[in-house]
């Protein structure tokens, strides 16, 4: 299932890159992927961390990764999407703070440690991405993002103490992903 869920993301992330990057954007699910491999998830949480974009950033549907992977699958990758995104792509978004605001929502509320852990995995990648480029770039890559610097911080800042939070409740392997996405967002915005 892992290999058939990284050939799916492959496909449909063909062509996309990494904000700001000549990355290719299969990059990020693949991290998502290690990073779930090496805390020991269940072969069905890794697939939906491998898949957990293509909804949102692409023409797939929750139907279509049913489908293909099945309904728990399909459950975790909605879980750990951004809920407009997946509702009706047809309809225009809500500005980005209202986005977050409602992925923070959600990720406070969650229970499904498998959800918990894709999203924790999800953020922290592009936590580690954006603290690399960041060293690289300094403040100019802040104009990569719909949001500036202080959103990011306020975001990024919220994800970690909910996430913390979240694996005090849950336990390692959860807590010990959290408290890496909190070093790490410490590091991008201590000054």
């Amino acid at each position: 299932m892992i290999f058939t869920a990284i050939k799916f993301a492959a496909d449909a992330h063909a062509g996309q890159y990494r904000k700001g990057t000549n990355i290719p954007y299969i990059s990020h699910p693949v991290n998502v992927m290690k990073t779930l491999c090496q805390q020991g998830c269940d072969e069905e949480t890794i697939a939906a961390g491998i898949l957990h974009d293509v909804v949102e950033d692409t023409p797939v549907t929750l139907e279509m990764v049913e489908q293909h992977f099945g309904k728990r699958v399909a459950r975790l990758v909605a879980g750990a999407s951004e809920q407009d995104k997946i509702t009706d792509k047809h309809l225009p978004e809500p500005n980005w703070k209202v986005r977050k605001q409602r992925t923070l929502n959600h990720l406070e509320q969650e229970s499904d440690l498998s959800v918990l852990m894709i999203s924790c995995a999800d953020k922290l990648d592009n936590a580690r991405a954006i603290l690399h480029d960041y060293r690289e770039k300094g403040e100019e890559l802040w104009s990569r993002f719909k949001a500036g610097k202080a959103e990011q911080k306020w975001y990024y800042s919220s994800l970690a103490g909910i996430l913390v939070k979240q694996g005090n409740e849950h336990g390692n392997p959860l807590l010990k992903m959290a408290l890496e996405l909190e070093n790490t967002v410490n590091q991008i915005f201590r000054s």
